[in-house]
């Protein structure tokens, strides 16, 4: 063996420390490949979201989905099961990208019977169950799901899945496998709300055609009744409102002046209940009152005939109707009334210069058959008003909770007659005096209305004194 030593050869200073140029290059290379695959992960993901500004029909945006969220992933296989509003599997709508699988995983999804129950997306156990059966179907793939979350509600799930074998899982994919489902839940939840928006739009357009019948139905003016001043108004608190009230002449073949001197209907009534179904109710009643009144007969009579009339309907409906009906002779000044538990009507004496009530014995309209009514009479005096309203006046909440009640409404139709004014004025004071006690900008619970009867003055000429012959 020899003894000298042996020799080393000095380093490179080229190759100390650094890659040699096939090592670079392969750096270069899998940068490159990251690069392009994160700008190809980009434009993915802006062409979803553009997708989901732009189109406007859900089920072209759903077909995008799986493809999207698989190409993310890398992976062949990618499901997309979207909920109805009410949690039950949307049958029509899923998605799948196509692989050999696809036919069983869509047959049995479409047979899994929990699926069609509401509810069932909201129930954590269902899902999770839907999860197992979608893996069984898939055999040995390696199975990914996220749920589809918009406004905390679940609108339906996500699967990726490898065919092939197990999944390369990585948080990146993780994430942008959750960001496609988040704009998924978006695009369902929108489509929600667009058709809801359209529903109340219908809905918007029907109760505007109601609310302009009624008020069609409804006196556009008081009628010219001879001695008397007629003012009237009815404010529904929905469109639609369940408030009635009426002026109808006796003979309607009279006209003119001999009409102006005849004898009128005047009625108030209110249907229990509000908007379209009171409206409904009220507008039936009106065409049935109108055809009573022709008879002639008498307040208490009229009342009973209309309930015989009116019952099988309103007991179907589960609905009843207060009615106050009276009807005024302008020759002698007597109103004659009967009273189906409607509020009764106010009336204010100008020689006592007070107010009471009118008011008979009877039962709601629609409650049972042969209901009986009774009947009064009274002659109105010059200066004496007459107030017919509904509940929906005196049970307006005030800003304190307080009622309105009769008491109030009362006194303030005592102050309104004392000022002298008219019909008119009077009823513009009363729903002036009812909004300052239910507050500034807040909507009457009920439907509120008021009639205004006030028989005119007599002209008293003044005495011209005897001249001696």
């Amino acid at each position: 063996m020899s003894s000298n030593p042996s020799r080393r050869h000095p380093a490179s200073p080229t190759r100390q420390g650094l890659p040699s140029t096939s090592a670079t290059a392969s750096l270069r290379q899998l940068l490159d490949s990251l690069s392009k695959e994160q700008r190809s992960n980009q434009e993915l993901l802006v062409s979803l979201g553009f997708a989901l500004r732009s189109f406007t029909n859900l089920n072209r945006f759903l077909e995008l989905v799986p493809v999207v969220a698989a190409r993310l992933v890398g992976v062949e296989g990618a499901l997309l099961v979207p909920f109805h509003a009410d949690g039950r599997l949307w049958n029509e709508q899923l998605q799948i990208l196509t692989t050999a699988r696809s036919e069983p995983v869509l047959q049995a999804l479409n047979k899994h019977e929990p699926g069609r129950s509401s509810g069932f997306g909201s129930d954590d156990a269902l899902v999770l169950g839907m999860d197992r059966l979608v893996q069984r179907q898939l055999g040995s793939a390696g199975v990914f799901a996220t749920s589809l979350v918009a406004r905390g509600r679940q609108r339906g799930r996500l699967y990726v899945f490898n065919p092939s074998g197990s999944l390369i899982w990585t948080d990146v994919h993780r994430r942008h496998v959750q960001l496609v489902a988040d704009l998924a839940g978006v695009a369902i939840e929108n489509d929600l709300m667009l058709q809801e928006a359209r529903l109340h739009e219908r809905v918007d357009r029907q109760l505007s055609i109601g609310a302009e019948i009624q008020a069609q139905l409804l006196p556009d003016h008081c009628p010219v009744i001879e001695g008397v001043e007629l003012a009237a108004r009815c404010r529904p608190a929905f469109q639609v409102g369940g408030d009635y009230y009426d002026f109808i002449p006796t003979r309607p073949e009279l006209i003119g002046r001999r009409r102006e001197r005849g004898r009128w209907a005047l009625v108030m009534g209110d249907v229990m209940g509000k908007g379209v179904p009171a409206g409904l109710l009220m507008t039936m009643l009106r065409g049935m009152l109108r055809a009573e009144v022709l008879s002639g007969l008498p307040p208490d009579r009229i009342l009973h005939d209309l309930n015989q009339l009116a019952l099988e309907d309103l007991s179907q409906s589960h609905r009843f109707v207060t009615l106050f009906y009276s009807d005024f002779d302008p020759r002698t000044r007597r109103l004659r009334f009967a009273n189906a538990a409607h509020n009764p009507p106010l009336i204010w004496r100008s020689q006592q210069r007070s107010v009471s009530r009118l008011d008979a014995p009877g039962l709601l309209i629609g409650l049972q058959p042969e209901a009986e009514y009774g009947v009064g009479s009274t002659v109105l005096e010059p200066g004496d008003v007459l107030l017919y309203y509904t509940d929906g006046v005196t049970e307006a909440p005030g800003i304190t909770g307080d009622r309105f009640d009769e008491d109030r409404l009362i006194r303030s139709l005592e102050s309104a007659c004392r000022s002298g004014t008219g019909s008119q004025g009077i009823l513009d004071q009363l729903f002036r005096r009812l909004d300052r006690f239910v507050g500034p900008d807040r909507q009457l619970e009920d439907d509120a209305s008021m009639v205004v009867l006030k028989v005119r003055e007599e002209v008293m000429l003044p005495s011209v004194p005897r001249t001696s012959a």
